[in-house]
């Protein structure tokens, strides 16, 4: 193709060039909300400058808007494809919106998008943070596809390794400080000034120039190794919790089972009953104790994955129980005789220090020991013949060692494992 152009207009053509400039409103919605909300935040105020700034624009004839664009996201709590519904209805509210209340001319060029979870703005704020962990967290956001897929079925994920990172701590960090501001619509206005330029004569040759047509550039992409799914599968959110049994207890012939649940940040609550109930009349043998205990603890666990219920742990916790023993001579009980576990029951309370030792993905050792005070009445008596006569009633005040442990754990939950034996990669 041949284009007739001056020297001095080619110059010219080089130098004028129009400058473009661009605004751009933010605006927000409640969590797995897609209506446009003016009370909302400061919605209300923003929309407003929008719609009085495109008005001016489109009196001011000395300006043109080139493009209004919409693109909206959402924050990564939730399904995957139930975000991206969202994202895509957030943004056709704000143009429905605008379409209302903005000349023909001006709704003509608005363009829309959605991204589903807007990681890319995610990252940005993660950059721009002094958050807990933030260079693990920008590895995940980095380097971890939304999807990994091995023969077919999902194993791992982005979103799944930034819920249990740190124990979900990174997870709950980034729910407060940056979620909130994943839920919006970015609006972009792009306008230029058409102020009339003024005439250059141009006295010079006219000359020939030839021009060949050109496409655009294609650029090569790294190939994403994100696999997309027609329907992804729900991340669950990490769940830990244990199911154990004291082997001290149990080789003492004494059944007990104890269930354990991690709250956050290190602590968890658990429970522990026990329950035995031997005799033999004919040879004066008892051997009956049951209780159980309320414990919290502290892990001081600094792995980066999987369970949080494992390694050095402090904790306080209280007992109630009550005891029959006798084996052929003098019998102690600690409670009421014939009466319940409510019935002047012995009891003990204290601090307690420990370490649980992953051996297997699913299975841990803890090794615990506890310090307090043990308090109750307790009754003496002695068999003779067929009766059980009564020797004495006493207190009892013991300041020292009241529990230990070495207990069975096994591991349950999503995400609670051992990601290797002896607890490390």
């Amino acid at each position: 193709m041949l284009y007739i152009l001056s020297a001095g207009s080619l110059v010219s053509w080089a130098n004028d060039t129009q400058p473009t400039d661009t605004l751009t409103v933010e605006i927000y919605y409640r969590q797995g909300i897609s209506r446009f909300d003016s009370t909302y935040q400061d919605n209300r105020n923003r929309m407003g400058k929008l719609l009085e700034f495109l008005y001016t624009l489109s009196a001011d004839s000395t300006y043109r808007l080139n493009r209004l664009h919409i693109t909206s996201g959402a924050s990564p709590e939730g399904n995957t494809s139930f975000n991206k519904v969202l994202s895509k209805k957030r943004t056709n509210a704000i143009s429905d919106y605008l379409g209302l209340r903005l000349p023909a001319e001006q709704s003509a060029v608005v363009t829309k998008t959605h991204r589903g979870i807007d990681w890319a703005t995610l990252q940005a704020k993660v950059e721009c943070s002094d958050m807990p962990y933030k260079e693990e967290v920008l590895q995940i956001l980095y380097h971890t596809p939304e999807w990994v897929v091995k023969n077919g079925i999902v194993v791992d994920g982005r979103k799944k390794q930034l819920m249990t990172l740190r124990q979900g701590n990174c997870w709950r960090y980034m729910e407060q400080h940056f979620f909130p501001e994943l839920r919006h619509s970015l609006i972009e206005v792009e306008y230029v000034c058409e102020t009339p330029q003024e005439e250059i004569k141009d006295e010079g040759d006219t000359e020939i120039v030839t021009a060949e047509c050109t496409t655009p550039p294609s650029y090569a992409t790294e190939k994403d190794s994100t696999i997309v799914l027609e329907t992804e599968p729900q991340v669950c959110s990490p769940f830990y919790m244990a199911v154990k049994t004291n082997l001290l207890y149990d080789a003492l012939l004494v059944p007990n089972i104890g269930v354990e649940f991690y709250v956050a940040k290190g602590f968890s609550v658990g429970g522990n009953w026990m329950y035995a109930w031997w005799n033999r009349n004919s040879r004066h043998y008892y051997w009956r104790i049951y209780g159980g205990e309320l414990a919290i603890r502290k892990y001081f666990n600094r792995t980066t994955e999987g369970s949080p219920l494992n390694g050095h742990h402090i904790g306080i916790y209280g007992q109630v129980f009550t005891y029959d023993f006798e084996t052929g001579g003098h019998g102690y009980m600690g409670g009421k005789p014939g009466g319940t576990l409510w019935e002047k029951m012995n009891y003990s309370a204290g601090l307690e220090y420990g370490y649980s030792l992953p051996i297997t993905q699913r299975l841990n050792l803890d090794f615990v020991i506890g310090v307090g005070y043990w308090g109750g009445t307790y009754y003496e008596y002695l068999p003779t013949d067929n009766h059980y006569v009564w020797q004495a009633t006493k207190q009892r005040r013991w300041f020292g060692p009241t529990k230990a442990e070495m207990s069975l754990v096994w591991l349950l939950g999503n995400g609670n494992y051992n990601a290797k034996k002896g607890g490390k990669r």
